[in-house]
């Protein structure tokens, strides 16, 4: 998982609910250390590393790449980090929408995802109707949504908090609960 907000946190603890064996990637190491709490075996700090994807498959069998790999976060150098950590026939789940600046245009290894067989998907939040779903991991404690809320706030304090979002600089999911 690229990305360790509150999206990629939240892929984390599911991904590791399910039973996969998640290798969380961000700069933050505050970030990393919760992403380990929610589940992630493994992380990589991609500010410590001169290749991520080479560093994410050397966290895998034979460092031949991972299955699954999703990117939280959306600018074109996740992106292109997610893709390649993936092996053979791997799949990427694209969450993070691109900046501004990129406008939704970020280049793809189109050659290695055709050659090595990967897929790409894209998501724009869960259907409705797989809520059930996540509901009854909750009922059976698999997952915890509350672990990931690390902060509440007053209703006023919505816009400051909608800020620092915009500039990565919140742990987790902050949730109004004054109004």
């Amino acid at each position: 998982v690229h990305g360790c907000g509150g999206v990629g946190l939240s892929a984390v603890h599911t991904a590791s609910a399910l039973g996969g064996n998640v290798i969380a990637i961000d700069v933050v190491p505050e970030k990393l250390e919760l992403a380990r709490e929610l589940g992630a075996i493994e992380t990589v700090d991609s500010e410590r590393v001169d290749d991520v994807p080479q560093a994410v498959k050397a966290h895998t069998e034979k460092s031949r790449g991972v299955d699954v790999s999703v990117d939280a976060l959306g600018i074109a150098e996740t992106v292109q980090n997610s893709i390649n950590s993936l092996g053979k026939g791997g799949q990427h789940l694209q969450i993070g929408m691109t900046t501004s600046e990129e406008g939704g245009e970020v280049s793809v290894p189109v050659d290695t995802m055709v050659t090595d067989e990967r897929e790409f998907y894209g998501s724009y939040g869960m259907p409705p109707n797989e809520y059930n779903d996540i509901f009854k991991m909750m009922d059976g404690g698999k997952i915890d949504p509350g672990k990931i809320v690390t902060e509440t706030c007053a209703l006023e304090d919505v816009p400051d908090v909608m800020d620092r979002l915009g500039e990565y600089e919140t742990m987790g999911i902050p949730v109004c609960t004054e109004f």
